[in-house]
């Protein structure tokens, strides 16, 4: 690079307590530096705003290291290859890297993957063939292990996640796929536009009884991006050996005092029921399956990716962020440079 190259990027200002805020965050300039070799400077795209991002904004222990203050934030992204010294990622290049909240990053060519627009569009590498996919895939068929013939529940369900393993539960048999969401739209999205065959929305009375009326013979698999009231009404509403894979608790990730996960534990014994959480990442040998049976889903347009696009480069990403956490999504959230 001749000239210095300054990227302007989003640094974590402040702890958020309870629900973050735009003054959790502050966009700076940063001046990148000269590749080195087998190096690349790559110009973000697109970027993904994900709710387990609110947990690396607490400074505790978990499955991943917490965002550092001062320092940027990371995620899912693509971008172009605009400089290069890697013969193996040249210049034009499209990659997926997990440098998003930059507009642009200097990084090893080896921490990027080349991805084909032309077998599918540049954003289902973010989303339906992304680590969305992959997630929803391996909670239903490794976590919740679920058969031909299940009746399945869905909380969350027209999130990037939610909107997939409906789709992909139909698509393995389930003899009845049940989705909650928060908006009337929402909902109409579930049942016209992903092929659930019942859905409701949970601000229109306790989830239990629309559950129930939704499946009066119960339900075999309960996919949880929620928890709270949800996985309450899940486990009572789950038949004998039920599965449950808790992906997420979003209900609860803004509350400094979360009630407690479960309320009716006898259920778990009386039913003989198996509640497992889990991380995709831990998964990755699934990735390969998981490409070969959804991808063509994907490049037929079969499967429906939806998502929520919102302009205006780096310095919309905390407010997409802030509107994610508020449900303001259906399907997959993006911020477009």
């Amino acid at each position: 690079m001749a000239n210095p190259v300054v990227s302007r990027e989003i640094r974590l200002a402040s702890r958020p307590t309870g629900w973050p805020t735009a003054e959790n965050f502050t966009l700076a300039e940063v001046e990148l530096p000269e590749l080195a070799p087998d190096q690349v400077l790559v110009r973000n795209t697109l970027m993904s705003v994900d709710p387990y991002m609110r947990g690396r904004m607490d400074d505790r222990p978990s499955y991943v290291p917490p965002f550092q203050l001062g320092q940027p934030l990371d995620g899912g992204a693509i971008g172009e290859v605009v400089a290069s010294t890697a013969d193996a990622v040249p210049v034009g290049t499209t990659v997926l890297h997990s440098f998003g909240w930059r507009e642009q990053v200097v990084l090893p060519a080896k921490r990027v993957q080349p991805v084909d627009t032309d077998a599918a569009p540049a954003s289902s590498y973010l989303g339906a063939l992304g680590m969305p996919g992959l997630t929803a895939y391996v909670g239903l068929t490794r976590i919740a292990a679920m058969q031909e013939g299940d009746v399945v529940f869905v909380s969350g369900a027209a999130g990037a996640v939610g909107s997939l393993v409906g789709q992909i539960a139909k698509r393995r048999g389930a003899a009845r796929v049940i989705g909650s969401a928060g908006t009337a739209e929402k909902v109409r999205h579930l049942t016209e536009d992903l092929g659930y065959d019942a859905a409701f929305c949970y601000k229109d009375g306790p989830v239990l009884d629309q559950l129930r009326q939704a499946a009066p013979e119960g339900i075999d698999v309960y996919f949880d991006n929620v928890g709270g009231e949800h996985l309450d009404a899940a486990i009572e509403s789950l038949n004998t050996f039920g599965r449950v894979a808790v992906c997420g608790l979003i209900s609860q990730y803004n509350d400094p005092n979360p009630e407690p996960a479960v309320r009716t534990p006898w259920h778990l014994v009386a039913k003989r029921l198996s509640i497992r959480g889990f991380i995709v990442s831990d998964h990755n040998d699934l990735r390969e399956a998981f490409l070969d049976e959804v991808a063509p889903w994907v490049r037929d347009g079969s499967l429906v990716s939806a998502e929520t696009v919102v302009d205006g480069g780096v310095q919309a990403a905390p407010q997409a962020f802030l509107d994610l956490m508020r449900g303001a999504n259906t399907g997959k959230m993006l911020v477009r440079f």
